[in-house]
């Protein structure tokens, strides 16, 4: 079993809670062309008719102003990792119970699978807790590495 983590750097803002309010802000970013590999939103419990938007990557010149003229902009919290590999059964316990071992607290965490593969992204509150979530996560494709190659002796 292989693993593959790297960090993402995330844009967000501020989007309406509202038939089309996520589909405004992306129209702007298809339009410059923009291939995002992430969208996450959700509501803001506090600000009724309001929520927030996530995205990833926004790369080139176009992209960038696309991005800020949608109201978007790098933000720095949360810490999100994009993490894939080869799938397995156990394998989001294994994950999570290995950084919970270690102390580490999600911020969030999704998972998907599509044949053989998986992808997932998880966030974490800072970037120490994400550097060590990644060393932990190098620790456990090595072990599964390992143990692939032993047969799971």
């Amino acid at each position: 079993m292989s693993f593959k983590l790297d960090r993402v750097h995330v844009w967000s803002g501020d989007v309406a809670d509202q038939a089309g309010g996520v589909a405004a802000k992306l129209a702007l970013l298809a339009q410059a062309g923009a291939n995002l590999e992430y969208i996450y939103t959700y509501r803001l419990p506090d600000k009724p008719g309001a929520g927030m938007l996530f995205v990833a990557p926004i790369t080139g010149p176009i992209a960038l102003r696309a991005a800020r003229s949608a109201g978007l902009h790098e933000s720095t919290h949360p810490i999100v990792l994009r993490v894939e590999g080869d799938n397995a059964a156990g394998l989001g316990h294994r994950l999570t119970q290995q950084w919970a071992v270690q102390g580490l607290s999600l911020h969030g965490l999704t998972m998907s699978v599509m044949g053989d593969k998986f992808v997932g992204y998880v966030s974490f509150d800072s970037v120490a807790d994400a550097n060590r979530a990644a060393a932990i996560h190098g620790d456990l494709g090595a072990t599964s590495a390992a143990e692939a190659r032993s047969g799971g002796k």
